[in-house]
């Protein structure tokens, strides 16, 4: 993917001064040059599908992909209604449990996924995927190309949203699921539930659309962009083919920048200062006059950084930046709000009011649709966007009146 970074030599500088000024990492080691999962890592919960050659979006094929998902509840269809959890990224297709062996970090919605849970396991066969371009079993940039003994790097071609759907529709085609009774999504994984309720309304029975936007604002690809660039712009980014480089001389720091950045705006200011203010981080002194340490809200995000790069592939952080930048549930369809005008699919859409990511205006726009349900949800929380993660118990009922409008 080509991105305008202006003088190569000029950023890369600037890279470079940026990392000399961020303390040192604080891990026992220095980290691979991809956090992707490979061949031979430990599988885990992961199931794999080959799922067929792609034809993508943007143009071009994308040969023999392949899905990692998981699964959850008994008996599979038809014996359970299957619905489809929606990830965002960076976590892996881990929607619910603890993590172990293949699983370095728990579910992401372990309050909502499970037996007696909103998304119950008891009643329903859930099934999750590792998205196309992700980093967790998945086709993408850190994957074998077919026909290769290496990465596919830089060679990886430029996907959508719209792709992802479409590869999720093979792997439920592989699965043997004519229609799911709900899917459910936030962020990222939001967008996918909201392409699949307009793009395939006979195989979804209702969407839950949360914490996200119908098309790409200036905004949000204005600040996309510059995550894309503080990555690309790394010297160890090598154009994209750094997979097979020792231990600490990937993307790290272009990445970690990247992650600081996209943290900002994860969380709400009003969190943030509530959290942190401006205390200094305990043994450190932000305002010494030589070597100066850090406030705790630079430790939060340096920690947040350290963690990424350890699991997660650059490649893919690109891929799917550039997937956010192009989304447009109208694309090819006459327009954004024609495609919203046109959706049939039940959808319900919530909103978190202190989203500074995705604002409440921006799903207000999808709750405008004919197909949305009892207008825009809106759940109170000061964790900004993640409140889609972490406001479990506002999230619930929606999942539950989903499920049910998916069951009808």
């Amino acid at each position: 993917m080509a991105v305008d970074v202006g003088s190569a030599r000029e950023v890369a500088e600037s890279v470079r001064a940026v990392a000399a000024a961020l303390p040192a990492a604080r891990t026992a080691a220095p980290p691979p040059a991809t956090g992707a999962w490979r061949e031979g890592d430990p599988a885990g919960r992961r199931r794999f599908a080959d799922v067929g050659d792609l034809p993508l979006q943007l143009g071009g094929v994308l040969p023999r992909v392949r899905l990692a998902y998981e699964t959850w509840g008994g008996g599979g269809p038809p014996a359970a209604p299957p619905a489809l959890g929606e990830h965002a990224p960076p976590p892996a297709p881990h929607d619910g449990g603890a993590g172990g062996e293949g699983h370095p970090t728990p579910g992401w919605w372990p309050e909502l996924v499970g037996p007696g849970k909103a998304l119950d396991t008891d009643r329903f066969f859930v099934v999750a995927a590792n998205v196309l371009g992700g980093c967790q079993g998945s086709t993408g940039p850190a994957s074998r190309r077919p026909g290769s003994a290496q990465p596919w790097g830089s060679a990886f071609p430029r996907i959508t949203v719209g792709d992802q759907v479409a590869a999720e529709v093979r792997l439920a085609d592989a699965l043997g699921i004519a229609r799911f009774v709900a899917v459910l999504g936030g962020s990222m994984g939001g967008m996918r539930s909201l392409e699949w309720a307009v793009a395939q309304p006979d195989r979804v029975g209702a969407a839950l659309v949360l914490a996200t936007c119908a098309a790409s604002t200036a905004d949000q690809i204005g600040a996309q962009s510059a995550q894309i660039t503080a990555v690309v712009s790394d010297p160890g980014w090598h154009g994209g083919d750094y997979h097979d480089l020792p231990a600490g001389q990937g993307p790290h720091t272009g990445l970690g920048l990247a992650r600081r950045l996209a943290h900002l705006s994860y969380r709400s200011g009003a969190e943030l200062q509530e959290r942190f203010g401006r205390t200094a981080q305990p043994g450190e002194d932000p305002l010494a006059p030589v070597h100066p340490g850090r406030f705790a809200v630079q430790s939060y995000l340096d920690h947040h950084a350290a963690k990424l790069v350890h699991r997660f592939d650059a490649g893919s952080y690109v891929a799917l930046t550039d997937a956010l930048n192009t989304w447009d549930v109208g694309l090819g369809r006459g327009g954004t709000d024609a495609a919203l005008a046109a959706a049939r699919t039940p959808m319900v859409v919530a909103a978190v009011d202190s989203d500074r990511l995705y604002p409440v205006a921006d799903s207000a726009r999808t709750a405008a649709s004919p197909a949305a349900v009892g207008g825009l949800r809106v759940i109170s929380s000061t964790a900004g966007h993640d409140g889609f993660l972490v406001e479990a118990e506002q999230i619930a009922p929606l999942v539950r009146e989903v499920l049910t409008l998916g069951s009808r």
